[in-house]
């Protein structure tokens, strides 16, 4: 017995020297060989640096307006990795927040969630705009909200509510996928960047350069002080060519209607935009607090897409503001001399197909200048007929293309259509490649039919309201085809101009001053002379106008109202577009509308002529 008993107490102190010697082992390497490392950790739990946004920079008028710019705010944040690690922990602390803030446990689980999934281990924005007292509430009992942090954030702030909206466009968080890209790459998850309009396309100046402190925290989590800090860097203001009052008279304009559409004014000389407008708009201080992906969804899907830029993101046949560009082939190319008379007998048949005049108009003899004041099909579909056309070619194709249609005009806004000037390469390889289910696809290849109704703006052209501004400003200017610009100057915050913006034009084109008096002349006489298509409305104006009016067809949808306007007569320094979707004759909307933006701009006053037997028949146009 004594034996056994030696033997289990030399087993047992050889177990008890092992553990000690493991435990010893392991304090030597934690303490001599690791020491410096958990020290650093121990450094680096205790002292945490803290990123500082930067206020993003100001927008701005031409006349130094300001139409976007910061306020300040105090969002409740919550950082997901901290929240307690137990479920009935965690579920309490989110029940005393919710009491404290106004919300319920289950809504603020949701936005954890959805942020997880656009931001993973971002702090998530549960609400903003808290008030002193619940911010005081929530710093005196910091260890009862472990993750829970109040942050006095940099909203934006737009003055003028849904103004201009499309080209201003929003802010939001950079994404998972937007940190890839080379211009976010010095970025961190949570700051915030342009995502549409102005806003994105000058991010680098207007984001500015994010701030550091370094705070000190004790061991239960509390901050004890600063050890030191680098200021943020304010942003840099952006000043736009943009007349906010020709702004809003055309918003105003445009929105009387109801109807889907969009505006654009540029100065004819510089490319400077003066005024572009799309409706439906949205309110981009929507985009200002945080939302649910189910409320995202409500607001984008809204009827007739309102986040679509009508005038520079899409694609519309023309109708007669198009003979212009026609016109200027036809000379340009000898197809036919201003003088030279056509006879209109109200009807061109082709084959198997006749092409009427708007409304079975029979103009008679007419010449180019009187084509264009009456807006005669028959004279155009002519010269579309005789136009020549080959494979990617044509003579109104390549004009139409000199001009600026069928490619993105430039400007500094992201995301512009390209448009379609249509040709037999093209409609031939659409309709070999066509869907046989497809009941709206290209159903045959080209004929001369489709040049004939190119010629008045319709078949498969596609062009937006920006791009026909460019074409018509290149006509009155005698052949410099501009790249329009928004931005104008980039300031510092003291006002001091760091950046100028003056984008070269695209190209300069050959049109002679006979083409150009030839045009001008029409579209003036079809302003402001008797039997001309808008001068119901322009028949009285005080100033010079040259105006077109177009009213395209759209298959099974209502017509659409074009109306292109340049003024003043003789010398143009301003360009009109206007566009309505199903707003009929280009007389009775958009021409209305672009009276209206030329009032506001040259502050004056119209009083539209009397009807008369001669006027009443345009109304057909």
């Amino acid at each position: 017995m004594t034996s056994q008993f030696t033997l289990r107490v030399a087993i047992f102190t050889g177990l008890v020297i092992a553990v000690f010697s493991i435990i010893f082992l392991r304090l030597w390497y934690l303490e001599v060989l690791s020491g410096d490392h958990y020290e650093q950790l121990a450094r680096d739990n205790r002292v945490r640096e803290v990123r500082v946004p930067a206020p993003r920079g100001d927008i701005l008028d031409r006349d130094g307006k300001v139409l976007v710019e910061n306020r300040s705010d105090l969002a409740l944040q919550i950082t997901p990795q901290d929240l307690p690690k137990r479920p009935a922990e965690r579920a309490a602390l989110l029940r005393r927040l919710g009491e404290v803030v106004g919300i319920t446990p289950q809504q603020i689980e949701a936005k954890l969630a959805e942020q997880e999934v656009r931001l993973p281990n971002s702090p998530a924005i549960i609400r903003q705009g808290l008030g002193s007292q619940k911010l005081f509430y929530l710093r005196e009992n910091r260890t009862r909200f472990p993750g829970v942090n109040v942050e006095r954030i940099f909203v934006r702030d737009y003055r003028q509510s849904s103004l201009a909206a499309h080209l201003l466009g929003n802010v939001g968080e950079v994404n998972a996928k937007q940190l890839e890209e080379p211009r976010y790459q010095t970025l961190q998850q949570g700051d915030v960047v342009g995502q549409s309009g102005i806003e994105y396309e000058y991010d680098r100046f207007l984001r500015g350069r994010p701030g550091e402190q370094r705070l000190q925290f004790d061991a239960l989590g509390r901050p004890k002080g600063q050890l030191g800090n680098t200021p943020a860097r304010a942003g840099e203001n952006v000043r736009l060519t943009i007349d906010s009052d020709l702004q809003a008279t055309g918003e105003a304009a445009l929105g009387s209607f109801g109807l889907p559409g969009a505006f654009v004014a540029m100065d004819v000389e510089t490319g400077e935009v003066l005024a572009l407008g799309s409706t439906p708009s949205f309110d981009p201080t929507f985009y200002t607090k945080p939302h649910t992906q189910a409320e995202y969804k409500a607001f984008a899907d809204r009827k007739d897409d309102p986040f679509t830029d009508r005038a520079t993101q899409s694609g519309y046949p023309t109708g007669s503001t198009f003979k212009a560009i026609t016109a200027t082939a036809a000379l340009e190319d000898g197809l036919i001399t201003p003088e030279e008379i056509v006879d209109d007998t109200g009807a061109l048949k082709v084959d198997t197909i006749t092409f009427k005049n708007a409304g079975d108009a029979v103009n008679g003899p007419i010449n180019m200048s009187d084509a264009l004041k009456v807006s005669s099909d028959v004279y155009f579909y002519k010269l579309g007929l005789e136009a020549p056309t080959e494979g990617n070619h044509g003579a109104i194709q390549d004009w139409a293309r000199k001009l600026g249609l069928g490619e993105p005009t430039g400007i500094d806004l992201p995301d512009e259509s390209t448009g379609l000037v249509p040709t037999p390469v093209w409609r031939n390889k659409a309709f070999r490649n066509r869907d046989p289910d497809c009941s709206l696809c290209i159903d045959r290849p080209w004929t001369a039919g489709d040049n004939i109704n190119l010629s008045v703006g319709q078949g498969d052209l596609q062009a937006d309201p920006l791009q026909m501004a460019v074409a018509y400003a290149a006509i009155a200017n005698g052949g410099t085809v501009l790249r329009p610009h928004l931005a104008e100057r980039v300031e510092s915050v003291t006002g001091e101009v760091l950046q100028e913006v003056r984008p070269a034009p695209k190209r300069n084109v050959d049109i002679s001053k006979d083409t150009q008096s030839t045009i001008l002349g029409g579209l003036s006489r079809a302003a402001q002379e008797p039997g001309g298509t808008s001068y119901p409305v322009f028949g009285n104006f005080p100033i010079g106008v040259a105006g077109k009016t177009g009213t395209a067809e759209r298959g099974e949808l209502p017509d659409q109202s074009w109306y292109m306007a340049l003024a003043p007569y003789p010398n143009p320094k301003i360009v009109v577009a206007v566009t309505v979707e199903r707003g009929g004759f280009g007389v009775n909307s958009a021409a209305p509308i672009a009276a209206r933006m030329l009032e506001s701009y040259f502050k004056v006053k119209q009083t539209p002529p009397a009807a008369s037997p001669d006027s009443a028949s345009t109304l057909t146009e």
